[in-house]
C-alpha cells in the first residue's frame, strides 16, 4: 500500500534536500508559464500576425483591380488545370472593355464548368498580369490563429522540454545528496567501517 504525502517539498522535515524546494518552485514556474505566458504570447503572436495579414492584404487590394471579363475559348484539355479558390481551373482567354473603351484579352484561371462566352471575375495588377484576388477576412482570422497557436504551443513545449531538464539535474542532485548522507548515516546502522 502506498501513502501519498502531499505538500512535502513545501515544508521543513529532514529528508527534505535542496533540490527538492528548487523542484518544487520550478512547478509552480511552470504552472504559471503553461497557464498564463504562453495562452498570452499566443495571443499578441496572433494580434501582431493579423496586423500584417491587414497590411499584406491592403496593399494587394492597392495593386489590383478587379475587371468582369468574357470567355473568348475554352481549352481545358491543351492547358494545365489548377485550383482556383479551392475548385478545380483551367487557363482560358478571356476579354474584357477598359473604362475609355478600350477591348483587352489575356490568359486567366477560370472554373471547370465555364463556358465560351460566360463572364467570370478576373483580378489584374498593375502591369495587366492576372493575379489571385486579394484575400478576404477568413483567410486573415486563419492565418493569425494559426500564427497564434503555433507559438502557444511552442512556447508550452519549450517550457515543458526545459522543466524536464531541471528535474532531471535535480534528481540527479537529490541523489548525490542522499549518497553524501548514507556515507555518513550507514556506519552508524551497520557498524561497518567507511
Amino acid at each position: 500500500m502506498r501513502t501519498r504525502v502531499r505538500g512535502w517539498r513545501w515544508r521543513r522535515n529532514p529528508l527534505r534536500r535542496r533540490s527538492d524546494v528548487v523542484e518544487a518552485w520550478t512547478t509552480v514556474a511552470v504552472a504559471l508559464l503553461l497557464f498564463v505566458a504562453a495562452p498570452l504570447l499566443g495571443a499578441a503572436t496572433a494580434w501582431w500576425g493579423y496586423g500584417q495579414a491587414r497590411a499584406i492584404v491592403a496593399e494587394q487590394r492597392a495593386e489590383r483591380h478587379h475587371v468582369r471579363a468574357t470567355v473568348a475559348d475554352r481549352t481545358p484539355d491543351t492547358l494545365s488545370t489548377g485550383l482556383l479558390g479551392g475548385q478545380h481551373s483551367y487557363r482560358a482567354t478571356v476579354h474584357w472593355k477598359t473604362a475609355d473603351g478600350t477591348e483587352k484579352s489575356t490568359t486567366a484561371r477560370v472554373p471547370v464548368d465555364t463556358r465560351q462566352g460566360d463572364t467570370v471575375d478576373v483580378w489584374l495588377d498593375s502591369g495587366g498580369k492576372t493575379v489571385p484576388p486579394p484575400s478576404d477576412g477568413a483567410e486573415i482570422w486563419q492565418h493569425s490563429a494559426t500564427i497564434g497557436s503555433f507559438t502557444a504551443i511552442g512556447t508550452a513545449l519549450t517550457v515543458l522540454l526545459a522543466h524536464r531538464g531541471v528535474r532531471a539535474v535535480a534528481l540527479r542532485r537529490r541523489m548525490a545528496e542522499w549518497d553524501r548522507d548514507w556515507a555518513l548515516t550507514e556506519p552508524q546502522w551497520t557498524h561497518r567501517r567507511a
